[in-house]
């Protein structure tokens, strides 16, 4: 039951007025992105003495620094997985004692120079590996 001071009339307009305002908004917020793109997982081969191991799957972002056109570098996320894959299986950045993860170190090493390629000089601020999922549980020998 409404108030004596508020109509059906105010209440409708005070809820369309809502609906209107949230949307709005939403599409603020949807505005507001960050300086990086994060890429698709990537599936990783581990290939020790010629012998396919392991695949590990690697979630990676990349950082890009202020003032960069964001929509036009993000564009690239396909350019990036794709060097990421070449780098990987040209030379695997298998760590020689696990092979249930990647060299971090070398993957963010290569993936920054192939990015700076990419998008050109002073954009990319740095790599980072944010995650590692082996596709299998290996047993590395002598560990």
């Amino acid at each position: 039951m409404l108030s004596s001071g508020m109509s059906y009339r105010a209440l409708t307009l005070a809820l369309a007025l809502l609906t209107l305002t949230g949307p709005a908004h939403a599409a603020e917020k949807s505005r507001e992105v960050g300086q990086y793109v994060d890429l698709q997982p990537v599936a990783l081969p581990i290939v020790v003495q010629g012998r396919l191991v392991n695949y590990v799957f690697v979630y990676v972002r990349v950082n890009f620094r202020n003032g960069v056109d964001i929509a036009r570098v993000r564009d690239k996320e396909p350019m990036f997985r794709d060097a990421l894959v070449r780098q990987g299986h040209r030379t695997p950045f298998v760590v020689p004692n696990d092979w249930k993860r990647v060299d971090e170190a070398k993957l963010v090493a290569a993936l920054t120079r192939d990015a700076a390629a990419i998008t050109g000089p002073n954009v990319v601020s740095s790599v980072v590996v944010t995650s590692q999922a082996p596709q299998k549980s290996v047993i590395t020998p002598g560990a």
